[in-house]
């Protein structure tokens, strides 16, 4: 496959490698110099859950997730009476 660099600086990845690896907008890459001319493109790990809250506020369903309380603890959580 063939790209272009564009006058910014910024190389398109095909579409059909961003969909045989699921590489979707705003994920980050490490880029490594081999040698003149050859590089080597590394899609980073990204942390586990990170994204979750926006995802979730970005439900379809609006007031379905509420975020927490900061100032609440695991104290003043009140466990449900069963039986």
């Amino acid at each position: 496959m063939t790209t272009t660099i564009s006058s910014k600086g910024q190389i398109v990845l095909p579409a059909d490698i961003r969909q045989q690896d699921d590489i979707k907008p705003g994920q980050k890459f490490d880029v490594e110099r081999i040698d003149r001319g050859e590089y080597l493109l590394k899609r980073k790990a990204c942390r586990r859950n990170e994204g979750l809250v926006d995802w979730l506020l970005n439900c379809p369903e609006k007031g379905w997730f509420q975020p927490i309380d900061r100032t609440e603890t695991t104290d003043d959580i009140q466990l449900p009476r069963l039986g």
